[in-house]
């Protein structure tokens, strides 16, 4: 039976191999590091085009200073959604969407020489990397490609693409809520208009003025306009917070005391004949001064959308690369030369072992 310390491979068999061949194996690694080096030559030059911009920060929001004219609101402060995360922005980058559009605003498909969108999309995403600072949430956006100028192009394009696609997404607490009053604002505008051609069929009745003055109408309206307004923000304060939070149970308790002044406005009048008239009336300012409050809270929403608008920041445009990054013509001369050396360097060692010992 043959000792396995036979099959074991020595320190001194290495050197003895390396020594007797290391002409042939220097050799060897020099050409294919020249080899190595003279194929990354050949290869297309790729460039590296990068610019930064600063991730959108919360603001602080219009609405607070609205909340004054909403009585029980006061104090309470607005509720706002959390703000599109670093993460989020990237994915909008790296989304079909924008990816689509970059393929049309430089003719990707063509360029690519791709056959199928879906193809040159992922050349593009290959191409393209998205990195957000664990600190100081910048992001960076980096493109290659094989002429400088078109990938400084390609870079600030992203940021562009960014801008255009989430103007049209309500991912910022100011585009939320503009959606949402735009929404309201809407079906009060009907409410308004209905509760108008009410009032209107109902006539001008003098003696329902003296009966029920609309100084009053209007101050019930008002409290049933906070009401409902309340009643909205205490449904969103409920999606992020409990009912024993303090800003619930302060709006909770603001909302008892207007329902209950409100019960003093809805006591009928004296006048049974004049009923008509005043239910129409207070339907009318109620409807009125609703849709006046939502009215202001998208206006705030609009301007506190603009300014957000201005929060995509470059914080270094890309400009066009001065120097190739890659191919590392160096380092693939310098890998193929080490591959190919050792290579040498295995053969020669299998070589002298298969050699018969002499007795």
């Amino acid at each position: 039976m043959t000792d396995a310390s036979e099959h074991d491979l020595t320190l001194t068999e290495i050197t003895s191999a390396i020594r007797k061949s290391w002409k042939k194996i220097l050799a060897g690694a020099v050409m294919a590091g020249l080899a190595g080096y003279g194929v990354a030559l050949l290869m297309a030059p790729v460039y590296t085009a990068k610019t930064t911009f600063i991730m959108p920060q919360q603001q602080q929001n219009s609405a607070v200073a609205a909340l004054s004219s909403l009585g029980a609101l006061t104090g309470i402060g607005g509720t706002s959604s959390a703000k599109g995360s670093a993460d989020q922005y990237v994915a909008i980058m790296g989304s079909v969407t924008v990816g689509d559009r970059m393929l049309d605003r430089f003719k990707l498909v063509d360029l690519y020489e791709a056959k199928f969108r879906t193809d040159a999309r992922k050349i593009l995403e290959s191409n393209s990397r998205f990195t957000v600072g664990k600190k100081d949430n910048i992001i960076a956006i980096e493109v290659d490609d094989e002429t400088p100028q078109r990938a400084a192009e390609m870079a600030n394009a992203y940021v562009d693409e960014l801008r255009k696609v989430t103007a049209t997404l309500a991912l910022t607490e100011a585009q939320q809520r503009r959606v949402f009053f735009d929404e309201q604002l809407v079906k009060t505008k009907a409410a308004l208009i209905a509760a108008q051609i009410t009032l209107q069929k109902t006539g001008f009745n003098a003696g329902a003025i003296k009966s029920q003055p609309a100084a009053a109408a209007e101050a019930y309206a008002r409290v049933k306009a906070e009401i409902v307004t309340n009643e909205v923000r205490l449904e969103a304060l409920r999606r992020s917070l409990t009912d024993n939070s303090p800003e619930v149970q302060q709006l909770q308790a603001g909302l008892s005391r207007l329902r209950e002044q409100l019960k003093q406005y809805e006591s009928p009048a004296t006048d049974s004949s004049n009923q008509d008239y005043i239910s129409a009336l207070r339907d009318f300012k109620y409807q009125e001064a609703l849709f006046e409050n939502y009215a202001k809270q998208l206006e705030l929403a609009k301007l506190d959308e603009a300014r957000d608008g201005t929060l995509i920041q470059v914080l270094d445009p890309a400009t066009p690369p001065e120097r190739r990054s890659k191919p590392k013509r160096m380092i693939i001369g310098a890998v193929s030369g080490f591959a190919a050396g050792l290579i040498l360097v295995v053969m020669a060692i299998t070589r002298q072992r298969r050699r018969p010992v002499a007795p």
